[in-house]
């Protein structure tokens, strides 16, 4: 066996030299945040002014939404989101058990109760198991369009009608995706979305809720701004809001980061589907599926499912080998939400009874992803995952029996 040929793991030469070829930086900025930040800077108006109301207006054309209200974060646009469309003290909120914990610990702030249905093969909220959790005191439904992959909304909001419940879409990592045309967060009644450090579109922190519907865009806004009356008068209070408000410089770097978002959408949609189709043909490993009604699709996360049976050895054993290559690799959540100690120990439900075996199985065994910034290289940078995983799958019985040894 030659030195390229054995895996770096076990002593030969990784596919992928990230010191002489690092994967893209991200974020990414250039002159354009640097004049946006200065103009900002030098005109003196800092706070929730022309820059916020310009950044909303793009954004929600960007999204073909008929409102933008902006905010700090995503936890806190889905808080607002959550307060503004009723939800009160014991309600319960279906949601995914695999995702970030704001989407649930949002509910639990406002008094209400996360109900956990499990995920299917999409790495979404399966639509069956939401039916059976719905109960007498269920108010909503939050799906969460994980990685960019949007939710089955026709299958959840058909269900929503059907049981008075309200949708509220956790578009966090869905910037740009559509379902059918129709961009994520106006799929349901609103939908929030997330503009952390880590995210497609990014200013460190930010976030926004969409909609098409006016009265809920107006309370949103007044409970983003202390509960103003946004048309009223500045010291007319009349919610119970908080103070949620975007600043000048953040919106000036949305702003500018927007400029390139759609090309780079493009980009990873087109670089994800070189490996799709490669790494599907690869015994045991199975891209997140798509569906032919998503008409776009972000891809903040590429993920990836591997069956250790079929492909020969343990999760944890090929993202050690696929580090090794060059790939920075992970597992993600290391655990469902239920299982976190906050829901553990909660005294308002008992969580040690919820149990979802494909969201379990994705975090203990079998979910592994990479970040959205890969997806912004070059056709030979996919050709070199792709080799990677190849190479680890040519290696797997070595690996194994190294693993036992």
């Amino acid at each position: 066996m030659t030195d390229s040929s054995r895996l770096a793991l076990l002593g030969g030469v990784p596919v992928r030299d990230e010191a002489r070829r690092p994967w893209p930086k991200w974020p990414i900025s250039d002159e354009l945040e640097r004049a946006t930040m200065l103009e900002v800077l030098e005109s003196g108006a800092w706070w929730y002014g022309e820059r916020v109301r310009r950044f909303e207006d793009r954004y929600a054309a960007f999204q073909g939404a008929a409102h933008c209200v902006s905010c700090t974060s995503g936890t806190t646009a889905l808080e607002i989101a959550l307060q503004a469309l009723g939800v009160q003290p014991g309600d319960e909120i279906i949601t995914s058990p695999y995702t970030f914990v704001a989407t649930a610990s949002a509910v639990v702030r406002l008094g209400a109760v996360p109900v956990f249905a499990d995920v299917d093969d999409s790495w979404c909220i399966d639509p069956d198991r939401i039916e059976a959790a719905v109960t007498p005191r269920t108010r909503g439904i939050v799906p969460v369009h994980f990685g960019g992959r949007i939710c089955d909304m026709d299958r959840i909001n058909a269900l929503a009608d059907e049981r008075g419940l309200f949708v509220l879409e956790d578009a966090c990592h869905a910037w740009g995706s559509r379902w059918n045309e129709r961009g994520a967060g106006v799929l349901g009644r609103c939908g929030v979305f997330s503009f952390q450090h880590s995210k497609n579109i990014t200013a460190g922190e930010g976030g926004a809720i969409v909609t098409n519907d006016e009265d809920l865009a107006l309370l949103c806004r007044s409970l983003v701004n202390c509960g103003r009356d946004p048309v009223k008068g500045w010291y007319l209070h009349v919610n119970f809001g908080t103070n949620a408000r975007l600043t000048e410089f953040a919106a000036a770097i949305l702003d500018a980061q927007l400029e390139r978002l759609k090309d780079q959408t493009a980009r990873r949609e087109h670089n994800a589907a070189l490996l799709n189709e490669a790494l599907a043909q690869i015994e045991g490993l199975e891209p997140q599926p798509g569906d032919h009604r998503i008409t776009r699709r972000s891809y903040h996360l590429y993920c990836l499912r591997i069956d250790p049976d079929r492909f020969g050895c343990p999760r944890d054993r090929f993202i050690e080998a696929a580090r090794a290559e060059g790939l920075p690799i992970g597992a993600g959540y290391p655990v469902p939400l239920y299982k976190q100690p906050a829901f553990v120990d909660a005294a308002f439900h008992d969580y040690r009874a919820c149990h979802c075996p494909r969201a379990n199985d994705l975090c203990e065994r079998s979910g592994m992803w990479f970040r959205h910034s890969l997806l912004l290289g070059s056709e030979d940078d996919m050709r070199e995952i792709i080799a990677i995983a190849h190479k680890i799958k040519a290696n797997v019985a070595e690996l194994r029996t190294t693993d036992n040894a």
